[in-house]
């Protein structure tokens, strides 16, 4: 991809944002929004092969970046505006922010999400005092409503991402990730409408003009790729990190991803659920899907960042608890730390007993077992005995699917375990 040689003068210029703007935001929200800290991580680095700075946005009080555009937005209405109310449009984190400071400086909320916006992320929005309407299946629909809205009511808008306040607010972010971490060479943002990135982008490149900077998309929602480079991929899609399923980006945001940005990296949905699951293990930190997809893009491509210093922007942490234990028990099912193995068994009394005795031998846990008569391939006096058995790993997995056929146990349907004993 083809950029311009940007200076920190003439990216202001192209944006109208410069890093005084971004300076001017930080005085506003000192004091009342969390200073996050920026670690570096040992273990991570050792995995990625660069060194790996963490900056913990996920730790803010709504647990994401969002609440610093929202307070500087929101701290420079008029009398008449915060007295007639805000609206916005967003799938949590955005209205989360909105909220809350609204709520404290008694302005009165509006905030339209997505119907399928998790239900954690509705449930916080609407306990900070906002008033909730659930609309359209997607951002650009929510939208729509919220246009609406704020022209019955005469609200004003507050927009996730396109403009100049917002995206002053979420530059904070670079200001505090480089005092922290001045040697940093590059930094790794996620990406949805392009207001975090476009912020740290102006801040960082005014402090540093020599830094580079990555966005990160989901693959399944590649808006500011298809427009940076000129695609067409499709943008559509279940994703876990929905925070950063947008449509259609920003018109400021593209014109500053486009002069600041060196590229735009897409990552997998598997891959996403790995770093969720790597930070929760390793940092002992929640992180959201949009939040890991930044940490995901460094380990999916080794030979692009082997040996910088690299500065991860951890951009929120609202993942629904039902969503998290399932992506923990989907990555420790990839790594073959939990198998799946239908053993066939004569349907008599002690073989379950037989089986958890080998099973429990070779260190193995069962963690559910399912029976299942009804064969019509099989004897009528045989049966299927379902297992799902936690391992140490992969080997060990692979070890107790060899100590059950040593034992003269048939097993059947054992894609998992196969799996396991090649990886």
């Amino acid at each position: 991809m083809a950029h311009k040689a940007t200076t920190a003068s003439s990216a202001g210029t192209a944006s109208g944002i410069t890093i005084d703007d971004v300076r001017a935001a930080a005085k506003v929200i000192d004091g009342i929004i969390e200073r996050t800290p920026t670690h570096f991580s040992r273990t991570l680095s050792k995995i990625a092969g660069c060194e790996i700075w963490l900056k913990f946005e996920n730790l803010q009080f709504t647990a994401s970046f969002k609440e610093r555009g929202a307070l500087n937005k929101l701290t420079s209405l008029t009398a008449e505006q915060r007295k007639r109310g805000v609206v916005a449009m967003s799938a949590g984190n955005h209205a989360q922010g909105v909220a809350y400071h609204a709520g404290r400086l008694g302005i009165p909320a509006t905030i339209v999400m997505p119907e399928g916006t998790p239900f954690n992320k509705v449930k916080h929005t609407k306990n900070f005092g906002a008033r909730v309407v659930l609309d359209g299946a997607t951002l650009l629909q929510a939208s729509e409503r919220a246009h609406k809205i704020e022209k019955e009511e005469a609200l004003t808008f507050v927009h996730p991402y396109d403009d100049p306040l917002i995206i002053a607010g979420q530059g904070t972010v670079a200001l505090e990730l480089l005092a922290d971490a001045p040697d940093v060479d590059t930094l790794v943002v996620p990406i949805g409408g392009g207001g975090l990135i476009s912020g740290i982008s102006i801040a960082a490149k005014a402090l540093k003009p020599g830094i580079e900077i990555y966005g990160v998309e989901t693959a399944l929602y590649p808006s500011m790729y298809d427009v940076i480079k000129q695609a067409d991929l499709p943008c559509s899609g279940q994703t876990i990190a929905e925070g950063i399923a947008v449509k259609q980006p920003g018109e400021i945001t593209r014109r500053i991803v486009s002069d600041m940005v060196k590229d735009v990296l897409l990552v997998r949905e598997d891959e996403i659920e790995k770093a969720v699951a790597t930070l929760l293990e390793i940092e002992k930190t929640v992180v959201e899907g949009a939040g890991a997809a930044a940490f995901a893009a460094i380990v999916s491509n080794p030979d692009l960042f082997r040996g910088k210093k690299v500065g991860v922007v951890l951009s929120g942490g609202n993942i629904d608890m039902r969503l998290l234990s399932n992506v923990i028990l989907r990555e420790m099912m990839r790594e073959g730390r939990i198998l799946q193995l239908v053993v066939e068994i004569e349907d008599q009394p002690g073989w379950l007993a037989k089986i958890a005795t080998v099973v429990g031998e070779a260190g193995g846990n069962i963690l559910d077992v399912s029976h299942n008569r009804m064969m019509t391939d099989m004897p009528v006096k045989s049966a299927d005995l379902g297992l799902t058995i936690e391992a140490r790993d992969a080997a060990h997995g692979a070890e107790i699917h060899q100590t059950l056929v040593k034992a003269g146990f048939t097993i059947r349907n054992h894609a998992q375990s196969v799996r396991a004993m090649h990886s």
